[in-house]
């Protein structure tokens, strides 16, 4: 199994429009932005996308860390997009994965050079979208752009007041580790990539795959978890201002893939709920596969009911909770990262 940094958030969204949806030319208005929300039952969920939270991730991660994020590049001949696909240079492209399929039939003109095949990197960040814990009545606001003495453009659009609740995963196993199987997603590089790797220090792990240096694969763990306490971004962020750092973060490494921390967050009567029974079970069941701390940072002023029953089990030293703000969490567990990143 593989070591996995995984976490649960929740974001205060109370009056928000973080992601929306195509102009709806079914209204009479032909001018209504409407949000992304999707239905159970009768019920209406908004949500943001996992493309748009690890956009604002990825963006974070530029201004806030340098990272020099890999250059977009249009094939007019393949009517694609793909990135550098430069994971040594671009430490986005190593932790958001990426893709690059050539056309068919084309080929390296130059003399030695083996002919170009697709590349693919499975993702060693992994997200879910953001998603309302509890059902929504979607709120419609009317707007006008009126500036001096130019005609009023009445147009509409929706906004929400909810918690977004979302999960996400960190593959430490595969952070700086490249393959050349021939497989999708394991297909990273080329053979004439390998020399690269090797320039900066990285080294051969087996027939298929190399590694590069523990320095630069811990950097971009911690930076991926350091971004998260100043993530910033979403949509309407003119009119509908929203903090989107986690008000609430429930954190460990985990020995495998899977998610258990997903079912902490519930719909009690119209409302949403930090389940303490479930946190419990979930540390009890998962306590051989859990290789570190339990790591629980809220925000005071935000589930503020939650501060005693937190207390209490951070003082349950079975259990082993380190419970503080969202800040000193994330600090702590970065400074453990380098106890679950191998040489």
């Amino acid at each position: 199994m593989s070591k996995n940094l995984i976490g649960l958030v929740l974001i205060d969204a109370p009056h928000s429009a973080l992601n929306n949806d195509k102009i709806d030319e079914s209204d009479p208005n032909e001018n209504f932005v409407r949000i992304k929300s999707f239905r159970k039952g009768k019920q209406v969920y908004p949500y943001v996308s996992g493309q748009a939270w690890r956009n604002w991730w990825r963006v974070t991660l530029g201004n806030e860390f340098g990272w020099v994020l890999s250059p977009i590049t249009w094939s007019e001949k393949s009517k694609t997009a793909f990135t550098a696909v430069s994971p040594v240079e671009y430490d986005d492209d190593d932790i958001f994965g990426y893709m690059k399929a050539p056309k068919k039939g084309s080929k390296k003109k130059e003399e030695g050079k083996e002919d170009e095949k697709t590349v693919t990197r499975i993702s060693p960040l992994k997200c879910s979208p953001l998603i309302a814990v509890n059902s929504q009545q979607l709120t419609d606001d009317w707007g006008v752009m009126a500036r001096q003495n130019g005609y009023p453009v009445i147009y509409q659009h929706q906004f929400y007041s909810c918690i977004l609740k979302g999960i996400f995963s960190l593959d430490l196993d595969a952070v700086g580790v490249l393959w050349s199987t021939e497989r999708t997603g394991y297909k990273n590089i080329s053979k004439n990539y390998i020399s690269i790797i090797e320039q900066v220090g990285g080294r051969q792990l087996n027939e298929s795959s190399w590694i590069l240096p523990r320095e630069v694969r811990l950097r971009r763990a911690r930076q991926v978890l350091e971004a998260l306490p100043v993530i910033s971004g979403g949509a309407k962020l003119t009119s509908h201002l929203t903090d989107v750092t986690p008000k609430l973060l429930v954190m460990t490494v985990l020995d495998g893939g899977n998610h258990p921390f997903m079912n902490l967050m519930v719909e009690r009567n119209d409302r949403a709920e930090f389940s303490i029974s479930a946190l419990k079970q979930v540390i009890s069941d998962y306590s051989d596969r859990i290789l570190d701390h339990v790591y629980i940072g809220r925000r005071e002023g935000f589930m503020d009911e939650l501060e005693a029953p937190l207390q209490e089990l951070a003082s349950d030293s079975s259990l082993k909770i380190i419970y503080g703000s969202p800040n000193q969490v994330v600090k702590r567990l970065s400074e453990k990262l380098s106890e679950h990143i191998g040489e």
